[in-house]
């Protein structure tokens, strides 16, 4: 007798269009993992381009509209993001809430889940919260929406909503502290897998000009600004690549003005694969924005690193526990940009240290394999929905 496969409702507001639009495809793959032992079905935000019913690798793919066609922008790219470049879009939240709420309670009936698997606690936590009593929830927040809410009024509805979770992922030590101090016991670190499949190799080579690679959105965290402003320090010759848009590019851009910066915009994944391949190292000096967000664990840097790419980063937890300085990156303090236009020139003029930090780099990021953090999601949710 055939045993059933468990059902997974899977709660998303990121998420490609189609697959290599460029969008962060970390949910996507990881639904794909799920999929080989779970029925998964992924229900997201409608975006512009994107079919409200698809089938991408064994994924069921449901997008629900909030918003006329014409405006419907919300959720293409980072929601919050989205707002604070176009204050108008704040018009779409209410019905937003409404749809998604509506949705859930539907998917519930229509395809009665085992569990469901919230990402970020809002929206996605929030409406899973408000839809559903008798499904239990692993919660997984990414960093943004925890740092960006729990020194704030809504630190309440935070604890809440975690607080009936059955289970909640983060994605570093400093985050599971966190919600330890809300008084949620039931948390664990997991951080978010990269998918490492057809990841073309890096080769150090000696440095005339140095191609410097940037990848994330245009966004206060990324801390773009500071790198731009950083290289006038810089003692080497330099071209940068800047992949990655957002509501800071016009302003990027003009800082940038009559500097060898290309802006390129966002990029595929085999496009990805492509600058990683030729660039001489990336750089990702995150910050912690003025709203309280930082970087988690970006995927970018696990992809960079397995590709063999030297690398520099923020110290930052999440960032910190894959980048050991001087191991397998460099660490710089965020927003120090004597200290970043430092390592930049070490690293252009150190190829023998750009090898060690390649070759460790490589072994570092193997252990963060999508396959390998998709078997202990599918492990965890199993094992909730077993409980339940």
């Amino acid at each position: 007798m055939t045993k059933r496969r468990q059902r997974v409702l899977l709660l998303a507001s990121t998420f490609p269009a189609k697959p290599g639009d460029g969008t962060p495809e970390f949910v996507s793959d990881l639904a794909v993992e799920l999929a080989k032992t779970m029925h998964v079905r992924v229900l997201v935000p409608a975006v512009p381009g994107a079919p409200l019913r698809s089938v991408h690798r064994g994924v069921e793919i449901h997008r629900f509209r909030f918003f006329p066609r014409k405006w419907e922008d919300l959720a293409e790219g980072a929601i919050l993001e989205n707002i604070r470049g176009k204050r108008l879009r704040a018009l779409q939240i209410v019905p937003f809430f409404v749809s998604e709420i509506v949705c859930i309670a539907r998917a519930i009936r229509s395809f009665r889940p085992d569990v469901i698997h919230a990402f970020w606690i809002i929206p996605q936590g929030l409406s899973a919260y408000v839809a559903n009593r008798k499904i239990p929830v692993l919660l997984t927040t990414l960093g943004g929406d925890l740092y960006a809410l729990i020194d704030t009024p809504i630190r309440a509805v935070v604890k809440r909503i975690v607080g009936r979770a059955e289970h909640t992922t983060v994605m570093n030590e400093q985050m599971k502290a966190q919600l330890e101090q809300l008084g949620v016991s039931n948390v664990s670190v997991e951080p978010m897998g990269a998918d490492l499949k057809g990841i073309m190799p890096h080769t150090v080579r000696d440095i005339d000009t140095a191609r410097l690679l940037f990848v994330g959105r245009l966004v206060e965290k990324k801390g773009l600004a500071h790198l731009i402003s950083a290289l006038a320090y810089v003692d080497s010759d330099w071209h940068l690549t800047v992949i990655g848009d957002g509501p800071l590019e016009a302003g990027l851009k003009a800082q940038a003005a009559g500097l060898p910066i290309d802006f390129v915009g966002a990029r595929s994944k085999h496009e990805l694969r492509e600058h990683y391949a030729d660039a001489d190292m990336i750089v990702l000096p995150s910050v912690r924005a003025v709203s309280g967000d930082q970087d988690g664990l970006p995927v970018v840097l696990l992809e960079a690193l397995a590709s063999g790419l030297p690398a520099i980063a923020s110290d930052l937890p999440g960032i910190n526990t894959v980048i050991d300085d001087g191991e397998t990156g460099l660490l710089v303090e965020p927003g120090d940009e004597r200290d970043l236009a430092h390592a930049i020139t070490r690293l252009c003029h150190d190829r023998s240290l750009r090898e060690k930090l390649s070759a460790a780099g490589e072994e570092r990021a193997a252990h963060h394999s999508v396959e390998a953090v998709g078997k202990r999601y599918a492990a965890l949710l199993q094992s909730i929905a077993s409980r339940s």
